[in-house]
């Protein structure tokens, strides 16, 4: 239940329906979600944990605001993280692993094409992830999956992001996936860091 819970606040935020600088109680989004306010709470818990909310003892979480600062900021230390590991992987990982990725990328794509921000996000962070656990080193994973998913939410009072930003994202991947199988290293480093400079996810 409470990983269900999860799920759906990520989502509300990665929509917008949670507003940043507003306060929500655990009832009252118990009672949205059709569920106690324990699992909502242990949910939070989390959330605060991930820096989206902040917990407010005897009043509820307020969603934090974000700015364009931070974002940037979180897109220089994912490529300070990535690109180098990208490069790498790009020398020494045959074709047909890199072939194998392309229904993750596939899936991006298919979000993106709906116009649904939740699943891109999710469908993103599990591209990104298929990637650099071709590096085996787990740690670098977790550490690259929770600045992803920082990165993910939205800054205040900002337009919802456009479909037709969010295939260009996605088309991104697949580019991607072509110079790594090309071991086109310095196209590698420019679809990276153009990539988190400019992602809606």
């Amino acid at each position: 239940m409470r990983g269900q819970v999860l799920d759906a606040l990520r989502a509300a935020l990665i929509d917008g329906e949670l507003v940043p600088g507003e306060i929500y109680s655990g009832p009252a989004l118990g009672e949205r979600f059709g569920v106690s306010a324990t699992p909502v709470r242990e949910a939070m818990q989390q959330l605060a944990l991930e820096g989206a909310v902040e917990c407010l003892p005897n009043r509820g979480f307020r969603v934090l605001s974000r700015s364009p600062r931070e974002l940037a900021e979180l897109a220089e230390v994912r490529a300070l993280l990535e690109v180098p590991v990208m490069l790498r992987l790009a020398r020494s990982v045959p074709a047909d692993a890199w072939e194998a990725l392309r229904p993750a990328a596939a899936a991006t794509a298919e979000a993106a094409a709906a116009g649904d921000l939740p699943g891109y996000a999710e469908t993103d962070r599990d591209f990104h992830r298929a990637v650099l656990r071709l590096a085996g080193n787990d740690q670098l994973v977790q550490v690259a999956e929770e600045l992803h998913r920082r990165a993910q939410w939205p800054l205040p009072g900002a337009p919802r992001v456009r479909r037709a930003d969010l295939v260009a994202d996605a088309a991104e991947h697949s580019a991607l996936l072509e110079a790594l199988i090309a071991r086109d290293l310095p196209v590698v480093e420019s679809l990276v860091r153009e990539h988190f400079a400019g992602s809606p996810g």
